[in-house]
C-alpha cells in the first residue's frame, strides 16, 4: 500500500527532552513554512495592514507636537480704532499682536511622555493583531490537512474495498464464495464511496475557509510540516497580549499626568506695535506692546479626564493580571497535551504497524480459503483503523505544537 511521508522537525524530540517530556516520538527532520506563507498572505489582507503606516504617522506627528515650543500655534491680533463715526477730528489707533500660547508647568514633559506612550501603543496593538491572525491561520490550517487526511485515507479505504470486491466477486464467479459475501464485499465499497464523498465534502469547505483567509489556494501537499518545538518557558512582558494591555494601562497614565498638568487653559504672551494720533495733521506716534494673558481658575474638564484615564488604567492593569495567569494556565495545558500526544504517536503508530501485517497474513489467508469474509473485512476494517488512528495523532501532535506557539505568543515562522 502507498505510504504517505509525515514531517515533524527533528529538534522536537530534543526540545522534549529539554523540557522533561517523553520523546518517544520522533519524527524526521524537515523544512517548509506553509503556516507562515500562509500569515503574511493573511495579514498582507487585513485592514489593520494597510493602515498601519498612517497610525504610525499619526503617532509620529503627535511626538513633534509635544516637542514644539509652543502647545498651539501662535495668533495674530489686528485691530482699528478711529472716531469716524463720532466727531471726526481725525483720531486713528492701529494695532498689530502676536499672542503665543505658553505650556503650563510639566505639560510639555507630559505630553511628550503621552505621545511616545501612545506610539508604543500603536505597536503594541499591531502586534496583538497579528498575534490573533495567527491564531486563525493556524486553525484554518490543521482544520484543512486534517480534512485532507480524512479525504486520503477514505479513498485508500474505497481502494482496498473495490480490490477486495472484485476478488470476491471472482471466487463467487467460480463458485468458491456464496452470494451473500459478494453482497457484503458490495456493502463495504458503497460505505467507503459514501465515506469519500463526505470527506470531499469537508475537504472542500476547510479549503475554501484557508481560501478565504489568506486569498491563496490551500496547501496540496501530502506532508505533514510542523513548527519548531518552542522553548520550555512561560510567556514574558513581551507576549502580544500581556505587551497590549501594558501598554494601554501606560497610556492611561500618562494620560491621567497629563491631565493633571493641565488644569486651567495656557497663557499667552502678546507681543506687537501700535501706531496711533490724537486728530488729524498730528505724526503717528508708534510703541511697542508686550503683554501676557494669564487664565484664572481652574480648568474643569481635567478633573474628568484625570477620572476616566485612571478608570482606564484600572481596567488594563487588572486585565493584564488575570491575562497573566490565564496565559500562563493555557501555556502549561498546551505543553501537556504535547507531552501526551507524542506518547500517542508512539502507541498509534506501533498499533498500525501490527495491524498492518495482520492485514498481510489474513489477505494471504483469505486468498488461499483459510479465512472467511466476515474475518477478512473485520481485520480490514481494523487496520484501517489503526492506520487513520496513526495519521491522525502526528497531525494532532503538530497542531498542539502550533498551539504551543501560540500560546507563548510567537508568530509563524
Amino acid at each position: 500500500m502507498r505510504r504517505r511521508r509525515w514531517d515533524i522537525p527533528g529538534a522536537l524530540a530534543a526540545a522534549f527532552l529539554a523540557c522533561g517530556l517523553p520523546a518517544q516520538a520522533q519524527l524526521p527532520p524537515t523544512g517548509g513554512d506553509t503556516i507562515k506563507q500562509g500569515f503574511e498572505a493573511a495579514w498582507a489582507r487585513q485592514p489593520e495592514q494597510r493602515a498601519a503606516a498612517l497610525r504610525r504617522d499619526a503617532a509620529v506627528a503627535g511626538e513633534r507636537a509635544a516637542q514644539r515650543w509652543s502647545p498651539e500655534p501662535p495668533a495674530l491680533d489686528l485691530t482699528a480704532k478711529s472716531d469716524r463715526t463720532t466727531n471726526n477730528s481725525g483720531a486713528r489707533e492701529y494695532e498689530a499682536t502676536v499672542a503665543v500660547p505658553l505650556w503650563l508647568p510639566r505639560e510639555r514633559s507630559h505630553s511628550l511622555a503621552a505621545a511616545s506612550a501612545e506610539s508604543d501603543a500603536v505597536e503594541a496593538r499591531l502586534l496583538a493583531t497579528r498575534w490573533r491572525l495567527a491564531a486563525e491561520v493556524r486553525e484554518a490550517h490543521w482544520a484543512h490537512q486534517r480534512a485532507r487526511l480524512e479525504r486520503s485515507l477514505a479513498q485508500q479505504r474505497l481502494e482496498n474495498a473495490q480490490q477486495l470486491a472484485a476478488d470476491v466477486a471472482r471466487r463467487v464467479k467460480a463458485g468458491d464464495l456464496a452470494r451473500s459475501d459478494g453482497h457484503q464485499a458490495e456493502g463495504a465499497v458503497a460505505a467507503a464511496d459514501s465515506a469519500v464523498a463526505e470527506a470531499t465534502v469537508a475537504l472542500s469547505q476547510a479549503a475554501q475557509r484557508w481560501i478565504s483567509l489568506t486569498g491563496k489556494a490551500a496547501p496540496a501537499r501530502d506532508e505533514v510540516i510542523s513548527e519548531v518545538a518552542p522553548p520550555a518557558a512561560m510567556p514574558d512582558a513581551t507576549h502580544p497580549t500581556l505587551r497590549e494591555l501594558a501598554a494601554r494601562a501606560d497610556v492611561a497614565r500618562r494620560q491621567a499626568e497629563l491631565a493633571g498638568a493641565q488644569t486651567r487653559a495656557n497663557p499667552e504672551l502678546r507681543l506687537g506695535v501700535s501706531r496711533e494720533r490724537a486728530e488729524l495733521g498730528e505724526r503717528y506716534a508708534q510703541a511697542l506692546v508686550v503683554g501676557v494673558r494669564i487664565p484664572l481658575g481652574s480648568h474643569s474638564r481635567s478633573e474628568s479626564k484625570i477620572a476616566t484615564a485612571g478608570a482606564e488604567q484600572l481596567e488594563a492593569e487588572t486585565q493584564l493580571s488575570l491575562e497573566q495567569a490565564r496565559i500562563e494556565a493555557e501555556v502549561q495545558a498546551a505543553r501537556e497535551r504535547v507531552a501526551a500526544l507524542t506518547t500517542a504517536v508512539a502507541a498509534a503508530e506501533r498499533r498500525s504497524r501490527l495491524a498492518g501485517e495482520s492485514r498481510a497474513f489474513f489477505a494471504k489467508s483469505f486468498r488461499l480459503g483459510e479465512t472467511d469474509l466476515p474475518t477478512r473485512l473485520r481485520v480490514e476494517q481494523e487496520a484501517t483503523d489503526a492506520e487513520r488512528q496513526a495519521t491522525r495523532s502526528r497531525i494532532e501532535l503538530a497542531a498542539a505544537i502550533s498551539q504551543w506557539r501560540q500560546s507563548l505568543g510567537l508568530l509563524p515562522e
